[in-house]
């Protein structure tokens, strides 16, 4: 009258895709929050891909980000909020997995 042997290896089967789904949809935002700080940095030449890029970038990262720069201090030129929004995605990510490892 136990649980069968199978759904726990489902179960675990799909805690272990919930931690990958996790670990790299975090690691892929990281990426994408450093590329839109080193375009904002560099002056890129005009051009339609370019451009498209850009926005894609400044439409995924910048909501994200304005989230910080509302409770951080306006420290003049120097922004601070990509700093702080990666450290907190790594924190999530950690939190995240702790807590499916529990479930694992």
């Amino acid at each position: 009258m136990g649980v069968p042997v199978a759904s726990f290896r489902v179960l675990a089967d799909a805690v272990s895709t919930a931690q990958n789904f996790v670990d790299v949809f975090i690691g892929v935002y990281v990426l994408l929050i450093f590329a839109f700080i080193l375009m904002s940095w560099v002056r890129l030449p005009y051009s339609v891909w370019l451009s498209r890029i850009q926005r894609f970038l400044y439409d995924v990262c910048e909501p994200y980000l304005r989230l910080f720069r509302r409770v951080l201090p306006s420290m003049g030129p120097i922004d601070l909020s990509p700093i702080v929004g990666v450290i907190v995605l790594f924190a999530l990510d950690r939190i995240l997995t702790r807590l499916l490892e529990l479930l694992h």
